[in-house]
């Protein structure tokens, strides 16, 4: 009996073999039924059965799709190969959800439900709209009741101890918590189920299902906390990760999962360098570093050291963060920063939206380099430059901090850390940079 399939619209083959011959540049008949027959067809070639709707948009478009898909797929094949790690493909939230996060794919439930869960490592417990949730920014929510797997997690509980202002309800024997997230106010169920992140599976998964949400911050399809408190993804996987992760986020405009998340010791870059990581009692899930100072070129600008010092009690310091798009400095070192900046560039000066050094002809940007305990990061100019989307006009890529509570806080964003190799080490206290283009389209 002749035998014939076709490959799906993502294949990762693209054949046609028709009794041991290579195809022709025109699709072969209907083989006789000889029983030794094999035909294998591209959905996007010229015989696929599903016709000309299988069309690729444009070959380009294709192999582009194709090479991120190939990436992903060797990074499955070389986690299966080693046991205690795991590497998830992330991508830029810009392109697929319309949000500034970077995301990974996620299956929660039993059957499993298919989620793009925001990468953010000042954040705790996760969250994820559901079914009949008041104001959440999705159309396909997790829905608990066709999971099998899906627990409430009862009042009481040592999680619900735990959760961010938790609440118990006279009506209910469910835990519920409340949080905010930027302009948005969260109220969620304490709940637990199976999470697949990558190839490995947690069965008792605790995050909170939401049921009301207000503003317009938070990730259409939910967040995977990856800070450092009690109940983050971090800590509930420490058995299987010892609190150790890094990334490699892909450009901003990047199409592709090309970006990488590794979770577990195993499988991290042996050679990179580190800087001390600092707790802070008062903000703990917050990954703060000792910035020292920057260097425009080569001149190290001048700053007030209580512009950068460590103060756990005010909440002053540097932290880095996934969930900001644009660095922001603390007034007096964002100044210098940016004087330096014009004065090495020495054209006319004018603004755009929130950037107020921007320049609207080619012009020649000096690297910026930041200074830590024991390393230095030195940013290329894809780093430090935003351009705009028409014309010749671009601007330095950071910002100061807003007036209100964090004016003492840096924050180096997810722009900064671009094509960086960035190392979470929790339990040698270390944070670490190594350059790694991830970028592909």
């Amino acid at each position: 009996m002749a035998l014939r399939v076709s490959v799906a619209a993502m294949s990762v083959l693209v054949l046609l073999v028709v009794a041991g011959t290579a195809a022709a540049s025109s699709c072969p008949a209907t083989p006789p039924d000889t029983g030794a027959t094999l035909q294998v067809s591209h959905a996007f070639g010229p015989c696929s059965p599903l016709g000309k709707e299988a069309a690729a948009p444009s070959w380009a478009g294709f192999l582009a799709d194709q090479a991120a898909r190939d990436a992903s797929r060797l990074l499955y094949l070389d986690s299966l190969a080693v046991k205690g790690r795991a590497y998830a493909p992330i991508a830029s939230g810009r392109q697929l959800l319309q949000t500034p996060t970077y995301v990974v794919r996620a299956r929660l439930g039993t059957p499993a439900q298919q989620l793009l869960l925001a990468v953010d490592t000042s954040n705790d417990a996760a969250w994820i709209p559901c079914s009949g949730c008041a104001g959440c920014p999705t159309s396909s929510p997790f829905n608990p009741a066709a999971s099998t797997s899906y627990r409430p997690v009862p009042c009481g509980s040592p999680q619900c101890v735990l959760a961010p202002n938790p609440s118990c309800s006279p009506n209910s024997k469910s835990c519920g918590f409340s949080l905010s997230y930027a302009d948005s106010s969260l109220q969620a169920a304490l709940s637990q189920d199976t999470l697949a992140v990558a190839t490995d599976v947690v069965k008792t998964y605790t995050f909170g299902c939401l049921q009301r949400a207000t503003g317009t911050a938070a990730p259409p399809q939910g967040l995977l906390g990856l800070g450092r408190g009690p109940l983050s993804f971090l800590s509930q996987t420490k058995d299987m990760y010892d609190a150790t992760f890094s990334y490699c986020l892909p450009s901003f405009k990047s199409l592709n999962f090309s970006g990488t998340l590794r979770l577990g010791r195993k499988g991290q870059p042996q050679r990179i360098k580190t800087t001390p990581l600092l707790a802070n009692a008062h903000r703990s899930s917050l990954y703060y570093v000792n910035m020292t100072g920057i260097r425009v070129g080569k001149k190290v600008v001048s700053v007030p050291s209580s512009a950068l010092a460590f103060d756990p009690a005010t909440g002053a310091g540097t932290v880095l963060d996934s969930g900001t798009m644009f660095t922001r400095l603390v007034a007096p070192v964002y100044l210098s920063l940016r004087d330096e900046v014009r004065r090495r560039v020495g054209a006319p000066v004018s603004s755009l939206g929130g950037f107020d050094t921007c320049y609207n002809t080619t012009v020649a940007w000096p690297p910026v380099t930041l200074l830590f305990d024991g390393m230095q990061v030195t940013l290329p100019e894809e780093n430090v430059v935003i351009h705009s989307t028409y014309g010749t006009t671009s601007c330095l890529a950071m910002a100061p901090a807003p007036d209100g509570l964090n004016t003492v806080l840096n924050v180096i964003a997810s722009m900064q850390q671009q094509n960086h190799r960035v190392l979470f080490d929790v339990p040698n206290g270390r944070v670490g940079f190594s350059r790694e283009r991830c970028t592909t389209a």
